[in-house]
């Protein structure tokens, strides 16, 4: 534990640190990774371009001298970044690596004194463990799991089907033949690519998209325009060809009774994590289910007819999709329901009650916008579920 003068050291430089702003993580990871380049096959570095990463941990940063004398109010955020941790398999040594380079930003910007310097080792050093111990209790878990493992396993592109003009399917089998892991819905594997045209190793990780099955894995990749990775996955990756996956992680998935009724809400390609959700929930679920969806158009809605087949198996199971430019192909009452922006006040009964939980993904300001309509509508937020692609967001 923290000893209080610590405490009121670093709690005393949040200010300095909100002033500063990303500044300081830009200066942290360029100092890193021109010290340590073989981390660049670690971290996401289309995040390093676009400037996500760093405001990311600009946030945690910042968030632990905030909020360092009420700890516990950190730990979903320290569990969410730890079972990221996981599917990128980092080690204590690279904490050691990472401490060493924020302290140095923090005398190179600021020159703070040895006092403080002091303070945020102590202060590091205590969060770092959080996070080591933590991290390792995945690895065990996941290693010690029927069909698990630990670190990455060499796995078979069996099936790349395309489900509409941007997402594809990609399903994978493990080489070795034997079980893999089961998963609760929701959540993400992590994928390891080191073609010969990448300048470094690239990790992603892309949310299982169908429920678990014991034997294969399937996720259902978005083409973005400058991605790095979905561009090679749909480009260059090809049925036969072999890739590394670390197991299953992540702190968002499926966790309601089966006698609460759910919505599941998403955006675009944020519909994969909640297809495993209903292909697990429609045959088991008792209560209410509301699917909600907003795409582009037919052209980019991905599973549609699936998604249509799954539902009708429910008893009490609702559809309201929304294309915000339907195409002169696309009919209402057929592929879609409502035209424009989603906006949860057409769903009759959504919002009636306190015992329906709420299940988001998709891009942040869609889901920022839901929750906000969801708040407003007076649904309390730890009924409020959501997931984030790429770095974390607090929506």
């Amino acid at each position: 534990m923290l000893n209080e003068k610590t405490i009121e050291i670093v709690k005393s430089t949040a200010p300095l640190l909100a002033e500063t702003g990303p500044k300081l993580t830009a200066h942290f990871y360029d100092r890193m990774f021109s010290r340590h380049p073989e981390l660049k096959d670690i971290f996401n570095m289309s995040n390093q371009f676009t400037g996500a990463q760093r405001e990311a941990l600009f946030n945690a940063v910042y968030g632990y001298a905030a909020n360092i004398d009420n700890l516990p109010a950190l730990l979903p955020v320290v569990e969410k970044i730890a079972q990221k941790h996981a599917s990128f398999n980092i080690t204590p040594e690279m904490y050691a690596i990472v401490g060493e380079n924020l302290l140095a930003t923090i005398d190179e910007l600021f020159s703070p004194g040895q006092e403080v310097l002091d303070a945020w080792a102590e202060a590091y050093g205590v969060l770092a463990q959080v996070f080591i111990n933590r991290e390792e209790e995945i690895y065990q878990q996941n290693a010690g799991s029927n069909g698990g493992w630990r670190g990455t396993r060499t796995f078979k592109l069996v099936s790349k089907t395309p489900e509409s003009e941007v997402i594809t399917s990609f399903i994978f089998a493990p080489v070795d033949g034997q079980p893999v892991a089961d998963y609760v819905p929701g959540q993400y594997i992590g994928i390891y690519l080191s073609p010969e045209q990448f300048a470094n190793q690239e990790i992603r990780q892309y949310s299982l998209s169908a429920a678990p099955n014991g034997e294969l894995y399937r996720i259902s990749v978005k083409r973005e325009a400058q991605g790095t990775v979905s561009n090679y996955l749909h480009d260059h990756l090809n049925v036969g060809d072999t890739v590394e996956l670390a197991p299953p992680t992540g702190d968002f998935f499926f966790h309601s009774d089966n006698d609460t009724p759910v919505a599941l809400i998403s955006g675009g390609v944020g519909l994969t994590p909640m297809l495993s959700m209903l292909e697990s929930l429609s045959s088991k679920h008792d209560a209410e289910i509301h699917w909600l969806h907003a795409a582009e158009n037919g052209d980019h809605h991905a599973f549609g007819a699936h998604i249509d087949t799954l539902l009708s198996q429910h008893h009490t199971a609702t559809r309201d999709v929304w294309f915000r430019e339907p195409s002169n192909a696309d009919f209402p009452g057929e592929q879609f329901d409502h035209q424009g922006l989603i906006d949860i006040s057409k769903v009759e009964g959504l919002t009636q009650g306190s015992s329906r939980d709420f299940y988001l993904c998709g891009p942040v300001g869609f889901m920022q916008a839901v929750a906000t309509q969801l708040v407003d509508a007076g649904i309390s937020k730890d009924r409020i579920f959501y997931e984030c692609f790429g770095p974390h967001k607090v929506i």
